[in-house]
C-alpha cells in the first residue's frame, strides 16, 4: 500500500449527533484523528455535538461535505440506518467509490449499508460494548469492539481500535444479534434486577438513596468476585446452597407485587440453575415444586410504592 493510502484515512465525517457520535468522536480526536463535518438532522443539533466532541463542521441534513473524508462513521438508531445509507447513496453517488463508511449498530451487520458497498465504498461496522452518557465521555481504554466488513475497512477500524486502546474481536454478521444480545443481558438487564431490587428495599422500608447503594455495592462484589474466581465459585443466593423453601418464600413475598417481578424471578431462578449449577437437570426438576407459584393465576395489585419508587 502506498504511503498515501496509509495515512489517508485520519480525517472522519460523522454523520449524527447523539451519544455514540459524540463519545466517541469526541475520544477519536482525542486519539490523533481530525474530525470533519459532523451532519445532524438540524444544524442546531449538529452545533452541538461539534461542541461536545472539540472539533468539526456543522451540517444539516443530507450534505456532500461528509465526503470531503475519507472515513465516514454513521452514528445513529438502528431503525434509521438503512435510510441514512439509502439517502447517502442517492446524494453521494460514484463519489463513494473508495470511501470507507462504517456504522456503530451492535446488532446489525454491515450488510445494511449494501447500498454504498454497491457504489464502491468499503463499509463495516465498528461497535464499542460500552454505555454513552448523555454527559460525561467514556473511557474506551480495555474495551471490546465487536467489528466487521470489507478487509480495506477492517484495517482502519483496527487502526481505530488500537488508537482508542480497546480491543478488537471480528464477530461474523450472521452472529451479531447474538453479540448484541449478550451487551444487553449485561447491561440492561443487570440495572433492571438492580432497580428491582431497590424497590423490593423501598417497600421494605429503606430509603432509596441507602437501597441503591447497598445494592450496587452487592452486585460489584459479585462481579468482582466472577472476574477473580470465575461464574460458578462466585455463585450465591439460596439457589446456590439449594435452598429450596426460601425461594418458595420469595415467590410468595413477590406475590404483592406487579406480576413482572414474579415472572423475572422464577425464569432468573431457572436460567441460573441451567449456567452454574453442576447439575442442572436434576436442580432444574427440584425447583418446579419450589416454583409452582410461578404457574397460579397472578393479580396486579395497586402498589403505588413500587411503581413510583424510582423517585427519591
Amino acid at each position: 500500500m502506498s504511503r498515501h493510502n496509509e495515512f489517508a484515512h485520519s480525517t472522519l465525517a460523522i454523520i449524527g449527533a447523539g451519544r455514540v457520535a459524540r463519545g466517541l468522536g469526541g475520544r477519536l480526536r482525542e486519539a490523533g484523528w481530525r474530525i470533519g463535518a459532523v451532519s445532524a438532522r438540524g444544524l442546531p443539533s449538529a452545533r452541538a455535538a461539534v461542541r461536545s466532541i472539540g472539533a468539526g463542521i456543522p451540517c444539516a441534513g443530507s450534505t456532500r461535505r461528509v465526503l470531503d473524508a475519507p472515513v465516514i462513521l454513521l452514528a445513529v438508531p438502528d431503525d434509521a440506518l438503512a435510510s441514512v445509507a439509502a439517502r447517502l447513496a442517492e446524494s453521494a453517488g460514484e463519489d463513494l467509490r473508495r470511501k470507507v463508511v462504517l456504522h456503530t449498530s451492535g446488532a446489525l451487520s454491515s450488510k445494511v449499508l449494501e447500498p454504498l458497498a454497491r457504489l464502491g465504498a468499503w463499509t463495516g461496522v465498528i461497535h464499542p460494548m460500552q454505555s454513552f452518557g448523555a454527559r460525561t465521555r467514556p473511557r474506551l481504554e480495555g474495551v471490546l469492539f465487536g467489528i466487521e466488513g470489507h478487509p480495506r475497512a477492517l484495517r482502519v477500524i483496527r487502526k481505530m481500535v488500537r488508537a482508542l486502546g480497546g480491543q478488537a474481536a471480528r464477530i461474523e454478521p450472521a452472529r451479531k444479534v447474538e453479540y448484541h444480545c449478550a451487551g444487553t443481558f449485561a447491561a440492561a438487564h443487570v440495572l433492571t434486577s438492580v432497580e428491582a431490587g431497590v424497590r423490593l428495599l423501598v417497600a421494605a422500608g429503606v430509603k432509596r438513596r441507602e437501597a441503591t447503594k447497598a445494592l450496587l455495592r452487592l452486585a460489584r462484589q459479585v462481579l468482582d468476585n466472577q472476574e477473580l474466581l470465575g461464574p460458578r465459585a462466585a455463585w450465591t443466593g439460596p439457589l446456590s446452597r439449594r435452598d429450596l423453601a426460601t425461594i418458595r418464600l420469595h415467590g410468595e413475598a413477590l406475590g404483592r407485587f406487579p406480576a413482572e417481578f414474579r415472572q423475572a424471578y422464577a425464569a432468573m431462578t431457572r436460567l441460573a440453575a441451567r449456567l452454574l449449577a453442576p447439575d442442572p437437570e436434576l436442580l432444574l426438576e427440584q425447583l418446579e415444586s419450589s416454583l409452582a407459584w410461578d404457574s397460579a393465576p397472578v393479580s396486579r395489585p395497586d402498589n403505588r410504592e413500587v411503581a413510583s419508587g424510582i423517585a427519591e
